[in-house]
C-alpha cells in the first residue's frame, strides 16, 4: 500500500497552536550567578575556617570573641529589647547603662549593618549568634557586589568575576580586622556599591540611584563609609583618565558625582549630624601620635595569609589575586595607559597611608584608637580590580610564571619580618602554584575546551582552600593577643545571670545593678539592668566628670564605666537590687534593700566636713549628708620577711562601721581582716573591706607586685550605716510620690510645694529640656523648683536631630523631584 501524502499546514499559528515557551535561565538569573558563586566563596570559607578551629557556633573554643561579648553582641541585645518593646528607652535614649545615656548614635555607629537586624529575629538568648552570622554574611555580600561592579569594569564569565569577587570579601583587612567589628564590616559592601554608583555617573544615568547607593553606604557605618566614599573619588578620577571622554563628559561625571554624593549623605544626616556632634561631646582620648611601621613590616602584610601583630597592616588578598595583580603591569592586551594609571594610583593609596597627613586624612583628621591602618581594605579593593582587568584580558602564562617567582622571592626577602605569619608559606607555595596551575590551563582551554572547567574547579578551590586556612590562622593570632581572650563567663553563668537581674528588678520604682564581675563591658544593656555599667565611643565627657569623682571604676580613658558595690552610691542612683556572685560556680544571688526614687528633692546646701580631696566627701555632696568617717591613715614599712612591693596601711575607725577602700592609683591585692580584694587602678571602683573590728583598728595591706604606685592621702573612709538609713528614708519620704521615665522623657510629681532642687539620677548630659530651669549638681541632672512647684517634666533630644531630619526631607524632596521630572521627560518621549 502506497503510503498517504504528507499534508504541510501552511495556516498561520493561532495561539493555542503556538507552543508553549520554554522557561530558560532568563539574563536576570544569569547575571546573579557570579554575585551568587562569590558569596558562597566568601560565607563559606570564613565558616570553614571557625569549623576547623572549633570556636563558637562551631564548637567550645570560646563563646565568643573577647571584643564581641565585650562590646557589640549587649548594644544587638538591646535593639532586640528596642523592637520586642522590652527596652527601658528608646531609640533617642537607654535608661540602661551609664545612668542614662543617649542611644541615636550609639545605634548609627554600633549597629549601621543592614545585618544587625538579623539580632531581632532570634531569641534572644541566642543573639550572640546572629552577631557571629553577620560577619559571613557581610562577607558574601561584599564578595557578590564586588563581582558586580568587575562586570561593569570589563566584561568577562561569571565564575571567573566571582572567584575574584570572593578575594575581595576575604581580604586580610576583613579576616584580620573588621570580622569581630560587625559595623566596620559594611564599610567592604560600601566600597563596590560605591564603584557602581561611579559607573553611572560616568554613564550619566540613574541619578537618585547613586544618591540611594550613597546614602546605604552611609546609614551603615559613617567611619568605613567615609574611607570607601574617599575611595570611590580615587575610582572616579582612574575612570576618567582611563576612559576617551571629553573635557565637558568629566564636568558632567563630576557634577553628577557630587550633587548625587551630597544627596545621599544628607539623606543619612538624622543619624550623622547627632553622632558627630555626640563625637565631639564625648570623654577624650589620649590616642597615640601615628607611626608607620617599618617598610618591611608594611610589605609583608600585603603577603597571602599574613598575620601581623597589633597595629600592623593586614593588605593582602589571595594569592590567586595577588598573582593577578602583578601580571596585570606586564599584560600588554591592557593599555600603556590603562596600567600606568591603575598602577600609580594604587601605589599612591599604599604609601599614603604611611604618610601621617594622608593618613590622618583617611580617618577623617583624627588618629583612631587600635590599629591606624583601618582603611587597608581600601587597597585590597584596587588589587582585586587589577586581577581582573588582568584576567579579563587573557594574561599570558610567561608572565604568570615570572610574577609568581616574584611573590616566591619576596616572600623570602620578608621572611624575618617581625610577627611573620605562620600560614604565608603555605598560601605563597601550595596557594601560588595551585593558581599559577590554574591560569595556563584556563589559557591552554582556549584551544581545549575540556580543560576550562578543570582550570574553574581549581580556581575557585584554591580561592576557598587558602582563604579559609587564612582566616583560621588570622583567628588562631588575634586570640593569643591580650585584648582578644575568649571571655571566660561561660554560658550557663550569663543565663543564670540574667535570671538573677530580672528576678530583683524593679524599674521604675528603683535601679538594678548586675553587679561584678562583668561578662560584658556593657552589662546593664546585655542583661537588663539598670547600674553604671556603660561602653560607648559616645560616652559623654559630662557623664565622666559626674560618676568619676564619685568613686566609679573606668577604662578607655574614662569611655568605659563599671560599677562600684557601695551603699551611698546606690542611694545617690536610686539602686534597690543588687546581684552578686553565688558560692557555687555559673550561680548569682540577688538582694533588695530600700532606696530613694529616680527624683529626690533637696531643700538647701551642703558641704561635706571630710576632706574635700576624698571620694567620701564628694559621695556625701552629691548624698546632702554626712555619714562618711575619713581618718587619717598611717602608711606602714614592710616586715624584713615581706616583700619589698607590700604597703601596709592603718587607721582607727568606730567600731562597726563598714570600712571602704579607694586607691586608683594601685594594682595589686588589697587584703584586710578577711577580705582580699583585687585593684587594678583606675579601673577597681570603691571597694568593701568589711566591718570594723571591736578595737576600731583597720589595718589594710596591699600587694603591688613590681608596679608600685600610692593609694593617696585618704584611701579608706568607714561608712555608719545606721546614718545612711536615716538619709534614705529621708530622702524617700521628700522625694517624688510618682516618676513616670518614657523613651526619651521623665515625668515627676512631688509630694509638697515647698520648692527646692529636684535631682533626678541620671547625668546632665547634653540635649535635656525640662519644664523647670535646669540648674548644675555635681554633674547630675537636676532643675530649681519655685515655691508652689509640684510637677515638672524632662525632655532629652540629641543634638543635631532636628536640623538633620530638616536636611533629610530637602535630600528627599529634591530626589523625589529628580525622579519625578526623569518619569515625566520618559513619558513624554
Amino acid at each position: 500500500m502506497a503510503p498517504e501524502p504528507t499534508t504541510v499546514d501552511t495556516r498561520p499559528p493561532t495561539p493555542d497552536d503556538r507552543p508553549a515557551p520554554r522557561r530558560p535561565a532568563t539574563r536576570r538569573t544569569r547575571r546573579l550567578r557570579g554575585p551568587l558563586l562569590a558569596f558562597l566563596i566568601a560565607a563559606g570559607a570564613f565558616c570553614a575556617a571557625w569549623v576547623a578551629r572549633g570556636t563558637f557556633p562551631f564548637g567550645n573554643t570560646g563563646r565568643a570573641l573577647n571584643d564581641q561579648a565585650n562590646q557589640y553582641v549587649p548594644f544587638h541585645r538591646a535593639l532586640w529589647d528596642l523592637v520586642h518593646g522590652q527596652a527601658a528607652g528608646d531609640l533617642l535614649f537607654t535608661w540602661r547603662g551609664g545612668y542614662g545615656q543617649q542611644f541615636l548614635s550609639d545605634f548609627h555607629t554600633y549597629l549601621g549593618n543592614p545585618f544587625s537586624w538579623l539580632a531581632v529575629l532570634v531569641p534572644r538568648a541566642h543573639v550572640d549568634l546572629a552577631v557571629f552570622a553577620i560577619t559571613p554574611l557581610t562577607m558574601g555580600t561584599a564578595a557578590a557586589v564586588m563581582t558586580v561592579y568587575l562586570g561593569k569594569l570589563h566584561p568577562g564569565p561569571w565564575w571567573q568575576r566571582g572567584a575574584l569577587g570572593a578575594t575581595y570579601g576575604l581580604c586580610g583587612w576583613a579576616l584580620s580586622d573588621s570580622s569581630y567589628i560587625p559595623m566596620w564590616m559594611w564599610g567592604l559592601v560600601a566600597l563596590p556599591l560605591l564603584g557602581i554608583a561611579v559607573e553611572w555617573c560616568l554613564e550619566e544615568r540613574r541619578w537618585p540611584g547613586v544618591a540611594l547607593l550613597v546614602a546605604l553606604a552611609w546609614f551603615g557605618n559613617f567611619y568605613t563609609a567615609m574611607m570607601a566614599t574617599m575611595a570611590a573619588c580615587i575610582l572616579l578620577a582612574i575612570r576618567m583618565a582611563t576612559r576617551e571622554m571629553t573635557a565637558r563628559d568629566r564636568l558632567r561625571a563630576l557634577w553628577r558625582a557630587a550633587t548625587a554624593t551630597g544627596t545621599g549623605i544628607l539623606l543619612t544626616l538624622p543619624l550623622l549630624l547627632p553622632s558627630f556632634l555626640s563625637s565631639g561631646a564625648a570623654q577624650p582620648t589620649k590616642a597615640a601620635a601615628f607611626d608607620p611601621v617599618r617598610i618591611e613590616i608594611f610589605l609583608a602584610g600585603m603577603l597571602p595569609a599574613t598575620h601581623l601583630w597589633g597595629g600592623r597592616p593586614r593588605l593582602y588578598v589571595a594569592s590567586l589575586g595577588l598573582i593577578l595583580a602583578l601580571a596585570f603591569l606586564l599584560n600588554t592586551a591592557v593599555a600603556r595607559r590603562t596600567r600606568l594609571v591603575w598602577a600609580t594610583a594604587t601605589v599612591l593609596v599604599a604609601a599614603s597611608f604611611q604618610f601621617p597627613p594622608t593618613q590622618y586624612v583617611w580617618h577623617g583628621l583624627a588618629v583612631p584608637n587600635g590599629n591606624p591602618y583601618r582603611e587597608a581594605f581600601v587597597f585590597s579593593g584596587m588589587v582585586v580590580i587589577m586581577a581582573w582587568l588582568a584576567l579579563a584580558n587573557r594574561p599570558r602564562p610567561l608572565h604568570l610564571a615570572l610574577v609568581t617567582a616574584f611573590l616566591v622571592a619576596a616572600t623570602y626577602a620578608l621572611r624575618q619580618t617581625d610577627d611573620f605569619g605562620g600560614w604565608t608559606w603555605t598560601a605563597v607555595l601550595g596557594g601560588g602554584s595551585v593558581s599559577l596551575l590554574a591560569l595556563v590551563l584556563l589559557r591552554l582551554g582556549e584551544k581545549r575546551r575540556y580543560l576550562v572547567p578543570v582550570a574553574a574547579a581549581l580556581m575557585i578551590g584554591v580561592v576557598f582552600a587558602e582563604s579559609t586556612v587564612a582566616a583560621a590562622g588570622a583567628d588562631a593570632r588575634r586570640a593569643r593577643e591580650r585584648w582578644a581572650k575568649p571571655v571566660a563567663t561561660s554560658n550557663a553563668s550569663i543565663g543564670n545571670h540574667f535570671d538573677a537581674v530580672r528576678g530583683v528588678t524593679g524599674w521604675p520604682a528603683y535601679r538594678t545593678d548586675s553587679g561584678a564581675p562583668q561578662s560584658a563591658y556593657n552589662d546593664a544593656l546585655a542583661l537588663r539592668a539598670d547600674g553604671p555599667q556603660s561602653y560607648s565611643s559616645y560616652l559623654p565627657e559630662a557623664t565622666y566628670r559626674a560618676l568619676e569623682p564619685l568613686g566609679y571604676g573606668f577604662k578607655n580613658d574614662g569611655r568605659t564605666f563599671f560599677g562600684a558595690d557601695n551603699p551611698v552610691l546606690d542611694a545617690i542612683f536610686s539602686i534597690g537590687a543588687r546581684v552578686r556572685p553565688g558560692t557555687a560556680p555559673n550561680t548569682w544571688t540577688a538582694a533588695k534593700f530600700p532606696a530613694p526614687p529616680l527624683v529626690t528633692v533637696r531643700t538647701g546646701p551642703y558641704t561635706s566636713p571630710n576632706p574635700a580631696q576624698s571620694v567620701y566627701a564628694r559621695q556625701e555632696n552629691v548624698l546632702g549628708a554626712t555619714v562618711y568617717q575619713v581618718p587619717p591613715v598611717t602608711r606602714g614599712t614592710a616586715s624584713a620577711s615581706a616583700s619589698a612591693s607590700e604597703q601596709t596601711y592603718a587607721a582607727q575607725c568606730t567600731p562597726g562601721s563598714e570600712a571602704f577602700w579607694y586607691s586608683p592609683g594601685l594594682y595589686g591585692t588589697v587584703r584586710a581582716g578577711g577580705t582580699r580584694m583585687p585593684l587594678e587602678d583606675r579601673t577597681t571602683g570603691v571597694t568593701p573591706l568589711g566591718p570594723v573590728p571591736a578595737s576600731g583598728r583597720v589595718d589594710v595591706t596591699v600587694q603591688t607586685g613590681d608596679k608600685g604606685g600610692d593609694a593617696g592621702e585618704h584611701p579608706l573612709g568607714c561608712l555608719d550605716r545606721p546614718a545612711l538609713d536615716t538619709v534614705v528614708r529621708h530622702l524617700t519620704a521628700t522625694g517624688a510620690t510618682s516618676v513616670r521615665p518614657g523613651g526619651h522623657t521623665i515625668e515627676a510629681t512631688l509630694p509638697t510645694t515647698a520648692g527646692g532642687t529636684a535631682v533626678i539620677a541620671t547625668t546632665a548630659v547634653p540635649g535635656w529640656q525640662c519644664s523647670a530651669p535646669v540648674k548644675p549638681f555635681h554633674g547630675l541632672l537636676a532643675v530649681d523648683l519655685p515655691a508652689g512647684t509640684d510637677a515638672f517634666s524632662c525632655t532629652f533630644t540629641p543634638k543635631g536631630l532636628t536640623p538633620g531630619l530638616a536636611g533629610a526631607a530637602l535630600a528627599l524632596m529634591l530626589l523625589i523631584g529628580v525622579k519625578t521630572t526623569s518619569l515625566r521627560r520618559r513619558r513624554r518621549d
